[in-house]
């Protein structure tokens, strides 16, 4: 059996777990949050449903409706993208595919939205007095981290020493 399998099948677990956790609390905040006004949780924080049919933080939504196939289609060629990036650098360097990991759970739990519904489903807003972040879902802040440790691994952290669990 090939060594690198559980290791690969361990991280496509964790994509599955995190589209999971966003479809969860996507349903949850569909269910609970439709035809109400924003719910104040924290000072800073709100829960509110917002329908996305644009790319991150609503940039296209009001761009007509094509955009909906567009960034279908985008999304799924940059999954299939994504687990042939990491089946092929995993074994070589966790915080690459650490990253790949989280980019590929968001960008499938937002895929799932825009197949189901032609939208993506956003409840979490922060806000300070009268400016507010656009919202956004837990697929938006997978991609956001994934992002952030892409971002340091193309920069050299993470590779101060090699990875010595792959059983070579």
């Amino acid at each position: 059996m090939d060594k690198s399998l559980p290791r690969f099948s361990g991280y496509l677990a964790v994509v599955l777990m995190v589209i999971a956790v966003d479809q969860g609390t996507k349903q949850i905040a569909f269910q609970n949050l439709q035809g109400t006004p924003p719910i104040d949780v924290l000072p800073v924080l709100q829960w509110t449903l917002v329908a996305n049919r644009g790319a991150a933080f609503g940039f296209l939504n009001a761009a007509g409706g094509s955009q909906h196939y567009y960034f279908s289609v985008l999304a799924g060629v940059v999954s299939i993208v994504l687990v042939i990036w990491l089946w092929r650098c995993f074994m070589d360097n966790r915080l690459l595919a650490w990253s790949l990991v989280l980019i590929l759970a968001g960008a499938v739990g937002n895929l799932v939205d825009r197949l189901r519904y032609q939208y993506v489903i956003d409840f979490i807003s922060f806000h300070y007095q009268h400016w507010y972040f656009p919202a956004f879902n837990i697929a938006d802040s997978a991609i956001t981290v994934g992002a952030i440790l892409f971002i340091a691994d193309s920069l050299g952290m993470g590779r101060g020493r090699p990875d010595r669990t792959s059983g070579d």
